[in-house]
């Protein structure tokens, strides 16, 4: 059996950033495969009767002034949101669903995570996206183009219900195997479930 690990995620999601810049080590410790599983966070919380932290006014301001910032400090990764950002990933992540028919989702998803999360930039504004696909080495028009295409908006719709209907009511979350663990805050137990599939 192959060891690998399922990475449930959402681009506008700043946990799934922190797993995301965390896992390269992991997988590279346990000699594991990373598996991409993009969805809308947006899309799960609705499936599955549940909502994000950002819609408690506590939880937020914890998250993002000091649960966040003190994870990236710990893990040597790249923080510079800006608190006020927007959530809106609905383009995003249809652009990752054209990124994985063209077997480039891995840059993708770098590149948007990057963007969002470790260089403060505006993602909801067409023009700073269609730079950082340009820079990404990515066609801006053809991905603008091809995300309003019926065939990609109902991958990404298939994709959500999917990951519902196999127990998701959040991001980001990981399977190894059939073990599921949710959170940033589980790695180190994925990393001991992959090692112990070795």
């Amino acid at each position: 059996m192959t060891n690998s690990v399922e990475f449930y995620f959402d681009v506008a999601s700043p946990p799934s950033y922190i797993a995301h810049e965390r896992l390269p080590g992991i997988v590279e410790r346990s000699g594991a495969t990373l598996i991409l599983r993009p969805v809308l966070v947006g899309g799960i919380f609705k499936l599955s009767g549940n909502a994000g932290p950002v819609t408690v006014p506590a939880k937020r301001a914890y998250m993002m002034e000091v649960e966040l910032p003190r994870l990236a400090r710990q893990h040597g990764i790249a923080l510079g949101f800006d608190p006020g950002a927007p959530f809106d990933s609905l383009g995003l992540m249809r652009g990752a669903m054209v990124a994985a028919e063209d077997q480039r989702l891995a840059e993708y998803v770098a590149a948007m995570f990057r963007a969002m999360w470790a260089e403060s930039k505006n993602l909801s504004d067409p023009a700073v996206v269609a730079e950082v696909l340009g820079v990404a080495g990515f066609d801006a028009a053809r991905m603008f183009a091809r995300i309003q295409e019926q065939e990609i908006k109902s991958k990404l719709i298939a994709a959500t219900e999917t990951a519902a209907a196999r127990g998701l009511f959040g991001v980001p979350t990981f399977f190894v195997g059939t073990e599921m663990f949710f959170g940033q805050d589980h790695l180190d137990l994925v990393e001991l479930a992959l090692h112990k599939t070795n």
